[in-house]
């Protein structure tokens, strides 16, 4: 089992610039598509966990450690993508009681 370093929720970003190594978004893309890519990522980690469980129930050979992993995986994945949508909408509240 290979064990990846701890980075974003976004793979490729470092240092809040979007590189192309990693696999991650595109070098200089823009804040919609970072998003969308790391909802993607999110997406898919839920979707290894549902695999996962459901090889675990139908008895193909998957240990309990690695669905309890990929379980944890997704949920911390979620939960980070939760909290920066949190922050989003508060930078978005902001902006908008903001007087002119």
């Amino acid at each position: 089992m290979e064990i990846k370093g701890v980075g974003g929720i976004a793979p490729g970003i470092e240092g809040g610039e979007a590189t192309k190594s990693g696999g991650g978004v595109a070098e200089g893309a823009d804040f919609g598509s970072v998003l969308r890519h790391s909802l993607t990522e999110v997406s898919k980690l839920q979707g290894e966990a549902d695999a996962a469980v459901e090889s675990l129930v139908t008895g193909q050979g998957i240990s309990l450690h690695d669905t309890m992993i990929a379980l944890e995986k997704a949920d911390l994945s979620f939960r980070l993508m939760m909290q920066v949508r949190n922050k989003i909408v508060q930078a978005y509240r902001e902006i908008v009681n903001m007087q002119v």
